[in-house]
């Protein structure tokens, strides 16, 4: 075979491999947005560490855990976080012991109850109203906006695909009453 023949017959497997990937991504794509929502929901919720902040933690028999029979039902209502301690340089944070509560030069935050409980959870909301506060950094898509660590600067990059999901297998959850503490600001010690 020749060096030109070499050379086609290369270009042609690199073309047909090419096309091969094309194929399969399309493929995979396609059937990503015909699967189930509230399954996509699910995985989601999992990598994006949902239950990292809004799942009380208790400790296991190897460490801290998250408790999932509290699953997404944010932050304790009974317990407070005091504000952050006085940092000389720079600025300080601390958490609470279930992980659900932050402060630090923001004030104080506690992760909100995730959960269908039309009083103390989101089931009042309507799926805009997640969506605009997810995209907007504003709770209720409208009003203060969300403190740290949430990342939602991050999550609001998410597809609508993918944000109807996480909303779809929200709903799915069992409700939880638990009405965490609003957001202290700072100095509302």
């Amino acid at each position: 075979m020749s060096i030109r023949n070499r050379r086609r017959a290369a270009v042609l497997g690199i073309m047909l491999f090419a096309g091969a990937l094309a194929v399969a991504a399309a493929g995979a794509s396609s059937s990503e947005k015909g699967a189930d929502p509230v399954e996509r929901g699910r995985y989601l919720v999992s990598i994006l560490g949902c239950n990292d902040c809004h799942t009380p933690w208790k400790m296991g028999e190897k460490g801290p855990e998250p408790d999932m029979s509290r699953m997404l039902s944010g932050h304790p209502q009974d317990i407070k976080l005091k504000p952050a301690p006085e940092a000389k340089d720079g600025w300080a944070w601390t958490g609470s012991q279930t992980n659900t509560a932050y402060s630090g030069p923001w004030g104080v935050t506690y992760a909100i109850n995730l959960t269908p409980d039309p009083l103390s959870g989101i089931g009042i909301w309507t799926e805009d109203m997640f969506v605009r506060a997810i995209r907007l950094g504003k709770h209720w898509g409208q009003s203060r906006p969300i403190m740290p660590p949430m990342p939602w600067q991050v999550y609001r990059n998410m597809t609508d695909e993918d944000l109807h999901a996480v909303w779809s297998y929200l709903r799915t959850i069992p409700p939880i009453e638990n009405r965490a503490p609003d957001y202290d600001p700072p100095g509302a010690d």
